[in-house]
């Protein structure tokens, strides 16, 4: 067991929310009230914002708050807030440094000696709250503190000064800084009850990457490790990391059809709530299609789904199922299904993983496809363990009941075919997509190589695409090289011909 993860007693110290969705999540609740907190960041990580946002929930709450600045002004704060579309109405700001500041007949009071100049910093900060008795302050930032001091010890004894100061008045601090300090401010950690790390990271593609970590908390139990955020417009969104373990639900482990009898029969009875399956196989070879069959099948028994879609476009992905039999139309328009277009490049696991919960929690899905996983791993190069919050992910799902699909090109089309990364480690079952030649024409073999929960036939079936959707034929004997990579059949069964029943179903 991890120091974040220590238990605490049945009574915990109560908690006040820091007005940021998903921090309080991640912080099991909120901050301990009446502490000074660290929050770090370089410039541009949102430091402000979530410093806003913290203020902001205070004065929802009726509590009188202050924010004292001395790196921008009052004019900069509200312009900044309006970007958001906010109102500052219940915020006192304070600015430390004004336009006598930059008088030169000020000089001498005012940036000389350091011990008058960092003292009557510190005395108007005690008036002004003595005077106003916020609940929640904001103190904006540490660095020109720093440049007042201009000593460490002279530094440090005024933090824990104001520290104490706040705590005797019921004061929740949120102390900012920039991270400027050419060596790193340890001694802030060891002053500050809790330390909440911001930061940035650019990608040679794409918008850059955004993160958050809680470096300390003392007292309270919290989630650990890096936590991606949004700064957009309407303040910070932060997702927490996702735990698979955290999350259980019972349900119903009875193998449900795919839609077609045949492939039901392929994979040992169907697909199977609380399992993943890997649709494998080279471009064209039919594993959307497939998808999309599972899918609908499942939104005519009743349930509910989500298709998350990296590759395709929404309306080519509409046409071709509709050409095919397989119309989802008024599944979208019912509201049981829902399929989201996804750009890649400026998407972060966390925020993914976070749409991911939200369809089965909020939404109902119970089967979810991913299409496809080559543009999500592909958007990402630079990102670690990127498999290992898959991993996590699956595991949500597959302890939450659900279905999922997730499809995966290799490159090649006959001949070697390749996988850029392999994921069937991750998979309970591998459904194999094979271009195969028979008597003139290219046709698609399809087999199960891989089933953890099933047992599955392990022939070979042909599979076809027509104006009735998916057909899925008998066994074929004498297939000869389908691992290969270049499969031949000489057998005697007939192929398909495309004259399937209305429902999809194989002959």
């Amino acid at each position: 067991m991890t120091d974040t993860e220590t238990a605490f007693p049945a009574c915990p110290a109560p908690r006040i929310s820091t007005g940021v969705p998903g921090l309080d999540d991640i912080l099991c609740g909120g901050m301990t009230p009446s502490r000074l907190y660290l929050l770090e960041g370089t410039p541009g990580t949102g430091k402000t914002t979530l410093a806003l946002q913290f203020l902001r929930a205070g004065a929802a709450r009726g509590e009188p708050t202050l924010y004292v600045t001395l790196s921008e002004t009052g004019q900069e704060l509200r312009a900044s807030a309006a970007t958001h579309g906010w109102s500052l109405d219940g915020i006192e700001l304070y600015e430390l440094v004004n336009e006598m500041g930059l008088d030169p007949d000020s000089e001498q009071s005012i940036l000389h000696p350091s011990e008058i100049e960092l003292g009557e910093t510190v005395r108007e900060v005690i008036a002004r709250v003595e005077a106003l008795k916020p609940e929640r302050v904001v103190f904006d930032s540490l660095s020109e503190l720093r440049l007042l001091a201009q000593n460490p010890l002279r530094y440090r004894r005024q933090i824990l000064a104001l520290k104490q100061f706040f705590a005797k008045r019921a004061c929740t601090v949120l102390m900012l800084d920039d991270r400027t300090s050419e060596t790193g401010d340890l001694q802030l950690h060891s002053i500050a009850r809790g330390v909440v790390s911001l930061e940035q990271v650019p990608r040679e593609f794409g918008s850059e990457r955004r993160r958050l970590r809680i470096v300390k908390m003392r007292g309270i139990k919290y989630r650990g490790g890096y936590h991606d955020f949004l700064l957009e417009t309407g303040g910070i969104l932060a997702f927490p990391r996702l735990i698979a373990a955290e999350h259980h639900t019972p349900f119903d482990a009875t193998a449900r059809s795919t839609g077609s009898d045949a492939l039901d029969l392929l994979l040992g009875g169907g697909l199977v709530p609380g399992t993943n399956t890997l649709l494998l196989g080279p471009s064209g070879v039919g594993k959307t299609t497939m998808a999309i069959r599972c899918m609908l099948t499942a939104l005519e028994r009743g349930e509910r789904g989500t298709y998350y879609l990296f590759d395709e476009g929404l309306s080519t992905l509409l046409a071709r199922s509709a050409t095919l039999g397989m119309d989802l139309s008024p599944h979208i328009a019912a509201g049981r299904l829902t399929i989201t277009q996804i750009d890649p490049a400026e998407l972060s696991p966390g925020e993914f993983s976070s749409m991911v919960r939200q369809s089965v929690e909020e939404h109902g899905s119970s089967v979810v496809a991913i299409d496809s996983l080559n543009a999500y791993l592909h958007a990402m190069p630079g990102e670690e363990y990127l498999i290992l919050q898959m991993h996590e992910m699956l595991s949500y799902l597959n302890q939450q009941g659900v279905t999922t699909l997730l499809v995966l090109g290799q490159h090649g089309v006959i001949g070697e075919v390749r996988t850029d990364i392999d994921l069937s480690y991750l998979s309970d079952s591998i459904l194999l997509f094979r271009f195969f030649e028979a008597k003139g024409e290219v046709r698609t073999a399809l087999s199960v190589v891989k089933s953890r929960v099933n047992a599955h036939e392990r022939t070979i079936r042909e599979m076809k695409l027509s104006a009735h959707g998916i057909q899925v034929g008998e066994a074929l004997a004498d297939f000869e090289g389908v691992l290969t990579g270049l499969p031949s059949y000489r057998g005697a069964v007939a192929m398909l011909t495309g004259d399937a029943p209305a429902d999809g179903r194989a002959p």
